[in-house]
């Protein structure tokens, strides 16, 4: 039996404490994709145009980036449980605020504020998970994994279903459902042993001098502009109902939790981790420029499809950014999610700009060629990407902390 079929044999032999803080990190990832199939309902309810109402998702990464250099700093000086408990209070407060906007420039503020508890929330959930869970990290970050996937999956669900009756309604949903996974991990999650040695502001950057790791964050960036072009501006070319729109990113959503965590491992077992990141970038910059060219029936096809790229890529620059480096996996994490998630702030501002100053299938054009870009860094830095992991594999597989990658 290998790692991962152990991780999943144990997957449901789990104390409160895990399920409490999973449980919460599927509806911190639901954030992510709730706006999706409101982002029309949004922008016709405050008379805003989609570049505008796009800042949602620029104003949320851009926090949530910056903030990467922080929430090491911060639960290395409070504790894990202390460092989600702030996180999901920041999420509830900003969350509720954000369905009381009047104007899209509200709005974009409390997505900031928002970001800010997510990525408190998402850079230390994983880390405490491991720390609780029953039967390894493998089960551990299996689980982890999973949450993601639901939660990516549920988060356009949840906004359509919401979202239908009003545009604000989402918003207060999820700050009712932050409420409830703060008091769940307030009552089940006891305080985990702090690190011995404390993280400073600079570690992260530091960390990004390893050529391994600059080159996995590197072609990331490249990755989660496309990506994050799906994401963000697809909503305003497929311009369906919340209902139709929230159920073409729930299946995306599933693709992407299934080729996350049931796929991704055995092609990387069969073909090798940099050949299969290759190839999904090459296959998702065809999708995507499919999506930008065909009619409505191949975008909505293309768009669910897209799903099972992004789980394998995600799964593949996990794995990659925490097992090329020497420098502890909450440092290695830090440093790359803060080069990653810039791209993730700028594809939801630039994509509507790029539409307004050519047409409606150049955003996607740049997407694919973007993709082709983190390709193309893989190809080009794999001698980089691949020194010393061999030497580190049986280091991090040992180790008990890992540090979050939140897609």
């Amino acid at each position: 039996m290998d790692a991962f079929d152990a991780g999943a044999s144990s997957l449901l032999r789990q104390p409160k404490a895990v399920w409490a803080t999973a449980g919460a990190s599927v509806v911190a990832f639901m954030g992510i994709g709730l706006v999706d199939p409101i982002l029309p309902s949004i922008a016709q309810g405050l008379d805003a145009t989609a570049s505008q109402v796009s800042l949602l998702f620029t104003s949320y990464f851009l926090i949530t980036a910056i903030a990467m250099l922080v929430t090491g700093f911060v639960s290395s000086r409070i504790g894990g449980r202390k460092t989600l408990l702030l996180g999901l209070a920041l999420v509830v407060v900003f969350a509720g605020l954000a369905g009381t906007s009047g104007s899209v420039a509200e709005l974009v503020g409390f997505r900031a504020g928002w970001g800010l508890g997510n990525a408190l929330f998402v850079s230390t959930a994983l880390a405490v998970i491991v720390g609780a869970a029953a039967g390894g990290s493998a089960a551990a970050i299996l689980l982890y994994e999973s949450a993601l996937g639901l939660g990516m999956a549920c988060g356009p669900l949840l906004g359509a279903l919401l979202g239908d009756a009003s545009w604000r309604y989402p918003f207060f949903g999820t700050a009712f459902l932050m409420a409830v996974g703060f008091l769940c991990i307030t009552v089940f999650l006891k305080e985990q042993p702090r690190p011995a040695t404390k993280t400073s502001l600079l570690d992260p950057l530091k960390a990004l001098g390893h050529k391994g790791l600059a080159s996995a964050a590197a072609s990331a960036f490249f990755y989660n502009y496309t990506f994050f072009t799906v994401l963000a501006f697809t909503p305003f070319v497929l311009n369906m109902t919340p209902y139709k729109s929230g159920a073409v990113f729930f299946a995306w959503g599933v693709l992407l939790a299934v080729f996350s965590v049931l796929v991704a491992p055995r092609l990387q077992e069969r073909f090798g981790s940099l050949k299969v990141l290759g190839g999904s970038l090459v296959l998702l910059a065809v999708d995507v420029l499919v999506l930008g060219y065909g009619d409505h029936t191949t975008a909505i096809v293309c768009t669910i499809l897209s799903g099972a790229f992004i789980g394998v890529n995600n799964t593949v620059y996990t794995e990659l950014a925490l097992g090329v480096s020497d420098a502890p996996r909450p440092v290695a994490s830090a440093g790359y999610n803060f080069v990653r998630w810039f791209a993730a702030a700028a594809a939801p501002y630039f994509a509507p700009k790029i539409e307004e100053w050519t047409d409606i299938h150049i955003p996607f054009v740049v997407a694919a060629v973007t993709a082709l870009l983190g390709a193309l860094v893989v190809v080009v830095r794999r001698n980089a990407l691949t020194h010393e992991a061999a030497e580190l594999e049986s280091k991090h597989a040992t180790e008990d902390s890992v540090a979050v990658f939140a897609n």
